[in-house]
């Protein structure tokens, strides 16, 4: 569990009800379902829009990394590399071929499989670097949702004041009704604003972070695999992988 994300969103919310409090606001008036519906609905719908449903529902799925991050452990793998590196040297490619079946990453297990194939590395080293590109702009895109929301969340809390003023105008002659009007245009800007900065745009930046770090581990995979390929030394590969973990962190 990601403790810092659970503490950032509850401290979050706190200032905001607790600077409500402060100042004397009523707190109840922070609540309007109608505001939520402008700008959650509405957003939800604009991102809906813009995206394949496999897009959509991707980073739907991923929005759990947010409390709950895989974890790419960049240092196992290097040891792990090593380890082929070490098992090859001494009894050849073939030595590897009981270690594939071990691997539960499809990427891992592919470029593991090709190197007992006895695949040239750099043909090797191309068809991986095109499955890593590939599987990084899905990723991306899935990722991107969260950031797309962030975006229109602020003009759907516009659009919500709009509403709420429209409303206003439409019964100034009954001034038992200009509140409700009122508190909807309002609370709809603070829907709109909060939801993307303490929120949207937050998990967008850390979903993407997340990609980065699962990006540079299955290049870490990439560059080991090409180096065992080209009969380097052990020692050689864990000090290029430390090197080009150094480069990426």
């Amino acid at each position: 569990m990601d403790k810092i994300s659970l503490i950032a969103i509850v401290m979050g919310l706190t200032a905001i009800i607790a600077g409500q409090a402060i100042e004397g606001g009523n707190i109840g008036s922070l609540m309007q379902l109608t505001a939520f519906m402008i700008v959650i609905g509405g957003t939800t719908s604009a991102v809906m829009l813009q995206s394949t449903p496999k897009q959509f529902m991707a980073g739907l799925r991923m929005l759990r990394w947010i409390f709950r991050p895989p974890n790419f452990d960049h240092e196992k793998m290097i040891r792990e590399v090593v380890n082929w590196s070490q098992t090859s040297r001494k009894g050849g490619l073939l030595a590897l071929e009981g270690m594939i079946a071990a691997q539960r990453d499809p990427f891992t297990k592919k470029a593991l499989q090709m190197l007992v194939d006895g695949t040239e590395p750099d043909t090797l080293r191309a068809v991986m670097e095109v499955e890593i590109s590939m599987f990084e702009h899905a990723r991306k895109q899935s990722a991107r949702i969260w950031e797309s929301a962030g975006g229109y969340a602020p003009t759907m809390g516009i659009l919500g004041a709009v509403l709420g003023l429209i409303h206003v105008m439409e019964n100034l002659s009954d001034p038992s009704k200009l509140g409700g009007g009122i508190a909807v245009a309002f609370v709809a800007t603070v829907y709109g604003v909060g939801s993307a900065n303490l929120f949207f745009l937050p998990m967008g930046n850390k979903l993407k972070h997340l990609v980065a770090s699962e990006i540079a581990m299955k290049e870490l995979v990439v560059e080991g695999v090409v180096a065992i390929a080209n009969g380097e030394n052990p020692r050689i590969i864990e000090s290029r992988l430390r090197g080009f973990l150094a480069m990426h962190e």
